[in-house]
């Protein structure tokens, strides 16, 4: 039990017991003391004896434990975190030697150890980055490849999951619903063609020619199922026949980890890194809840603990209302922008629609999920995601008394933050899916794997919520 507390709180939990065990053992001796005299003395005297040493000697361990936090157990927590965050997160971080001066030797035994870890840190940063230079200039040219192929390829794994798409298909999907790595095939084509189609597959016949049907909309195509190995199919859509207008063109989005499927645990068991997570933003008329109104709304999505490319919902929302001129010079956002927009309701479903079978994840959650749920009536859907917050994450990970702002996270864990991406939605949430993404290896090393352990860890500190609100 003990364990999993912090140091700090047990270090005044010992401070506490010896308190009350001073206090005990002079109540204790004046009681001895007493009994002892002859004849027996009134007992005003002892009593008012033991309240004065129990008063002082509860003040001197105040005293002793607050030097002692402030310049030993604070410390040790800070020294742990940048350790952490130089172990676990790639973050070059410089250990604060001084504000752990009367440590010893411990200071700068673990500056040590950090600048050792910062050197690897840096030389494998530099060699990941030549390396994905070289698969991103890959990726660009079998995306180009692709793009003059009339067919749209989708890969999906044993259960049925999408584990890679190309930009045609992109544009199929995207007449459904919003393309996501991960999604079932089913949200966006009817079953039953589907599994006929993979049911007439065998050794003589390896691939099999169908009609596809989406699962609303109406729409059909002429597509071709394969079978790759026995970790997935190769699904093949005619573009040329397919009811559509091209769109931009997209990244080829893929996540080979995908192909390799597991039964699905209960979701609160799953480790986080095989969760998926969208990470959102609002941008609002003002700052209440209850007043206020959603101007704008943007999304990404983090999948086996990687930012996927491609993936982000990114709307504008016509309030029905005048943006006030002070909400539009910290935004950015104008009447002129969301004219013609849909209203919030329209924009919920649709992103909701994006955030299906997904953990949210925001900085300050209940100020963005309170407009969501205010409205939840009118968009016809049901908010029962379950919920992350990085202002928690944060708290868990580098201590309460540390700053949770977006800000001071980024500066922490080293994250960017574009000066025209800031106070827009989409900005926002890109760079808070980043900093989420640092701080899951964080939450591993502090034995915080699964969904679960996180939820029970955040509700120690849901006062920092109540307090930023």
């Amino acid at each position: 039990m003990l364990a999993r507390l912090s140091l700090r709180l047990r270090i005044f939990l010992f401070f506490g017991l010896l308190a009350l065990g001073g206090a005990a053992l002079a109540g204790g001796a004046m009681y001895f003391g007493w009994s002892r005299m002859e004849p027996p003395l009134p007992t005003g005297p002892f009593v008012t004896a033991f309240l004065i040493f129990a008063f002082l000697n509860l003040g001197f361990v105040a005293l002793v434990w607050m030097l002692f936090d402030e310049n030993v157990a604070r410390p040790i927590d800070k020294l742990a975190a940048d350790l952490r965050l130089c172990a676990h997160s790639n973050v070059a971080k410089a250990v604060d030697t001084e504000g752990a001066k009367y440590l010893g030797d411990l200071a700068p035994a673990v500056s040590a150890v950090s600048t050792t870890l910062s050197a690897g840190v840096m030389d494998s940063a530099a060699h990941v980055a030549r390396e994905t230079g070289r698969l991103q200039a890959e990726a660009a040219r079998l995306t180009a490849l692709l793009t003059e192929i009339p067919v749209a390829t989708m890969l999906v794994n044993e259960a049925g999951e999408i584990v890679l798409y190309d930009g045609q298909a992109a544009d199929i999907l995207s007449l459904i619903a919003p393309p996501r790595l991960k999604a079932p095939l089913t949200e966006y084509f009817e079953a039953e063609c589907l599994a006929a189609a993979r049911a007439q597959l065998s050794e003589a016949e390896p691939e099999v020619s169908f009609a596809l049907r989406a699962s609303m909309g109406g729409h059909a195509f002429d597509a071709r199922l394969k079978r790759l190995d026995e970790t997935g199919f190769m699904l093949v859509v005619d573009v040329d026949r397919a009811p559509m207008s091209p769109v931009s063109a997209r990244p080829l989005v893929y996540d080979f980890d995908l192909l390799n499927t597991e039964p699905a645990a209960e979701l609160t068991e799953t480790a986080l890194r095989d969760l998926c997570f969208v990470v959102f933003d609002t941008e609002t008329t003002g700052l209440s809840t209850s007043t206020d109104d959603v101007v704008q709304i943007g999304a990404v999505r983090v999948l086996n603990g990687r930012i996927v490319p491609g993936e982000v919902f990114d709307s504008y929302v016509d309030p029905g209302r005048p943006i006030p001129p002070a909400s539009t010079k910290i935004h950015h956002v104008s009447d002129a922008d969301v004219a013609g927009a849909p209203d919030f309701a329209a924009a919920g479903r649709a992103f909701h629609a994006f955030a299906r079978g997904s953990v949210l994840v925001a900085h300050n959650a209940p100020f963005d999920l309170a407009f969501f749920r205010r409205y939840e009536e009118a968009m016809g859907v049901e908010w029962a995601h379950p919920v992350l917050d990085t202002v928690l994450i944060s708290a868990m990970t580098f201590g309460i008394t540390e700053e949770h702002s977006l800000d001071a996270l980024c500066e922490r864990l080293e994250v960017p933050i574009p000066p025209e991406a800031r106070h827009s939605a989409l900005g926002d949430a890109l760079v808070t899916a980043e900093v989420l993404v640092r701080l899951l290896p964080l939450l591993e090393a502090k034995s915080l794997v699964t969904l679960g352990d996180v939820i029970a860890e955040a509700k120690q500190y849901g006062r920092l919520l109540k307090d930023l609100n």
